[in-house]
């Protein structure tokens, strides 16, 4: 039984002595214990081929279900979460950033960085002057990018090529404190923040929040809370005792946070007041996205994927194919993407 690769799809032509079956329809390339469905020349007549490792059954079927199986095998193809993992000698992965449905990065522990250029078929790996880990990588456009690592802040003007250091924070200027940056968002091309832990001996002993108002050329030290676009910063209470390791903001108003014993805050004021959210789980929760106001995700330890449809009101937790720790999460219109442990890479597609 010869087989065919064509995107996302891997195609069989069953071969006989008396006649060929043509491909109907098949399921995902590479899903263990995959179903294909095949049709024969014989219209009352299908075949449903269950691959099992090297196994192969052919099943004969009527033809009255094959509006049934058609959609059920639809919904196989393009609902939930897809675990694959490539190659980083054991590192675990800690953020993710598609530009569009084909071009995306990852990165990870000691330096790892992979781009994709094909929608996460295949990965090459890049290089980038730190062997500290990379906590966040983001776009503010096609070709203006900023990527996280340590205490070091980079920057790409041509859409990933190359990577040069923009801003590196040293011990001496926290008075020996290690500076560990986690998160850089954009509000326009000219202002962006970075968030990150001042540490003393594997302690943390403050936060560090630093912002740009030209690009990204320079950034400068503030902290907190703002109302006027970052040029002012008040310190905040999220009414929790929980540590937050993520945040997402859709508009000026409306926020979410997430961290530690399944935590999530909700706010619809800016970030004046937080409300805590019952999810239902003891979990550490890592990293939060809301698609639109209604739809939203979050990931975490142990595989914990948890889903919203209600701007964050409820949560309801989805099957996961992994126990791996996932340590973020990136939607790009209706594909989704989730990195984690061991190098683990998490596709879905709605």
């Amino acid at each position: 039984m010869p087989a065919e690769q064509l995107p996302g799809l891997l195609v069989f032509r069953v071969q006989t002595k008396v006649q060929d079956f043509n491909t109907f329809y098949a399921s995902r390339a590479f899903d263990p214990g995959m179903t294909c469905l095949v049709s024969s020349p014989v219209p009352w007549n299908f075949v449903v081929v269950n691959m099992n490792g090297r196994t192969m059954k052919l099943h004969m079927i009527p033809v009255c279900t094959l509006a049934w199986l058609t959609l059920s095998i639809s919904v196989i193809a393009q609902e939930g979460w897809v675990a694959t993992r490539i190659g980083t000698g054991g590192a675990d992965l800690n953020t993710v950033f598609f530009l569009d449905s084909k071009r995306g990065w990852v990165g990870g522990d000691s330096g790892y960085l992979s781009r994709t250029d094909d929608g996460g078929l295949t990965w090459v790996r890049q290089v980038v002057g730190t062997t500290a880990a990379i906590n966040d990588i983001y776009f503010r456009d096609k070709d203006a990018g900023f990527l996280l690592a340590g205490n070091t802040i980079f920057v790409t003007r041509d859409s990933g090529t190359r990577w040069s250091e923009a801003r590196r924070f040293l011990p001496g200027e926290f008075d020996g404190a290690s500076v560990e940056l986690y998160t850089v968002r954009f509000s326009s091309k000219k202002k962006g923040w970075v968030v990150g832990s001042v540490s003393r001996r594997d302690r943390v002993i403050d936060s560090i929040l630093v912002f740009t108002d030209d690009g990204g050329d320079t950034w400068q030290r503030t902290i907190l809370f703002t109302r006027d676009g970052g040029q002012n910063w008040t310190r905040q209470n999220s009414g929790t005792t929980a540590t937050i390791f993520h945040i997402d903001f859709r508009d000026e108003k409306k926020g979410w946070a997430v961290g530690e014993k399944g935590t999530v805050l909700r706010t619809v004021d800016g970030g004046e007041n937080w409300t805590p959210v019952v999810t239902n789980v003891r979990a550490t929760i890592l990293s939060v996205q809301f698609l639109n106001d209604d739809d939203g995700w979050t990931v975490g330890r142990g595989g914990m994927i948890l889903r919203s449809a209600d701007t964050g009101r409820t949560w309801v937790q989805q099957e996961a194919t992994t126990k791996q720790n996932l340590y973020a999460l990136y939607f790009n219109k209706k594909v989704g993407w989730a990195v984690g442990g061991d190098g683990t890479i998490l596709r879905y597609e709605r």
